[in-house]
């Protein structure tokens, strides 16, 4: 129900001209659609006055890799456009909601100075920008959007942003969301409100309940790797250090994490293969992680409760036989079938480093990153 500009996708110049054609009018605004922030800034929403213009600026973006504040230095490849009617602004202002877990409840944040300079907003002039508790059940309050509607400076508009914010609200409730930013959210030159462009999260563990919402994931704009490692039930993000990470549990992973960056390096991947995990997902895992590039050692650390070292084992051995182990591996696997796992890698035959502690296993996989960088 929130007011948006009508637009149309295209994964072509050709057909970003037609969806202009389409749309009518006299400009229009072309804009590459990735998942990150701050495209504005890097040349990735493009304002053009005739077809001639949207073809060309869709032809240069579609293809093109975008680096944004938000992307890193590697930028993200442009695969789709958003081709949207131009619109009259007379004012850019900021709206969002988000789970705020230090007061237990949903925070609506608004601004009167939205677009791309928000965050530096944010940073200077934190008195700009306004959070009310918003309850989950009853939505804002009539009393606190009026004083929002004041601070944003919206006279004769109070009616339409409440209705606008009530919206927003239950869209973010029936979505099962953790984010929903609007920014910017306009005033038009008419005295309406449209939101310009959005941001949502939805929360993973409730997408069986929004088959549409679910249907919408692009895995082009997501690392192939931690795709592939989803499909196995592993939870994988990949990072840009030089150690690779194999480790059982999410806060063993952090520490480990820790451990690495406090002895000088970084780690080049969260991975926390759980406490079911089948062989062919560990197989899978030191696939992901011999896949880098930019690897220089491995540390595989696991307390085996639930988890057995002896599939850890496993799994290192089959995957080394399919991929040759090419940085220095370091191990520590301290728990249930600790010592039939030492033994299967030792009767493999693996060129390994044993680790008795987190401590020791992580100044091992630093002396090793940093001599396989020498």
């Amino acid at each position: 129900g929130i007011p948006v500009p009508a637009g149309r996708m295209a994964e072509d110049a050709d057909a970003a001209r037609r969806a202009a054609e389409a749309l009518g009018g006299a400009r229009w605004v072309v804009k590459a659609q990735i998942h990150a922030g701050g495209r504005g800034k890097a040349g990735g929403v493009r304002l053009c006055r005739d077809l001639d213009a949207v073809e060309q600026a869709a032809g240069a973006l579609l293809g093109s890799t975008l680096v944004t504040v938000q992307t890193g230095p590697a930028g993200k490849r442009v695969g789709k456009v958003y081709v949207e009617a131009a619109s009259s602004i007379a004012r850019e202002l900021y709206l969002s909601l988000v789970v705020d877990r230090d007061r237990g409840c949903i925070a609506m944040t608004a601004s009167p100075d939205g677009g791309m300079d928000i965050e530096q907003v944010a940073k200077e002039s934190p008195g700009r920008i306004v959070s009310i508790p918003v309850d989950v059940d009853d939505g804002p309050a009539a009393a606190d959007l009026a004083r929002m509607a004041g601070f944003l400076d919206l006279p004769g508009m109070h009616d339409a942003f409440a209705g606008l914010a009530g919206d927003l609200h239950r869209a973010f409730v029936g979505l099962d969301a953790s984010l929903i930013e609007i920014n910017p959210l306009i005033v038009t030159e008419s005295g309406e409100l449209l939101a310009l462009d959005a941001k949502l999260a939805l929360d993973d563990n409730a997408l069986f309940r929004h088959k549409d919402a679910a249907a919408l994931r692009d895995p082009e704009e997501e690392d192939a790797r931690e795709t592939e490692a989803a499909r196995f039930g592993l939870n994988y993000i990949q990072l840009e250090g030089s150690i690779g990470c194999m480790v059982n549990g999410a806060g063993l992973a952090m520490a480990t994490m820790d451990m690495i960056q406090l002895k000088g390096e970084k780690p080049a991947n969260f991975l926390d293969v759980g406490g079911g995990v089948t062989e062919d997902a560990v197989i899978e895992g030191f696939s992901l992680l011999f896949s880098n590039p930019d690897l220089r050692a491995i540390l595989v650390n696991i307390f085996g409760g639930i988890v057995r070292c002896d599939i850890i084992a496993g799994g290192l051995i089959k995957a080394a036989q399919k991929q040759a182990m090419r940085v220095p591996g370091i191990l520590r696997l301290v728990g249930t079938r600790e010592a039939e796992g030492r033994k299967l890698i030792e009767e493999a035959g693996l060129d390994v480093r044993w680790a008795r502690d987190l401590d020791e296993a992580a100044e091992l996989a630093v002396a090793a990153a940093r001599e396989g960088e020498a």
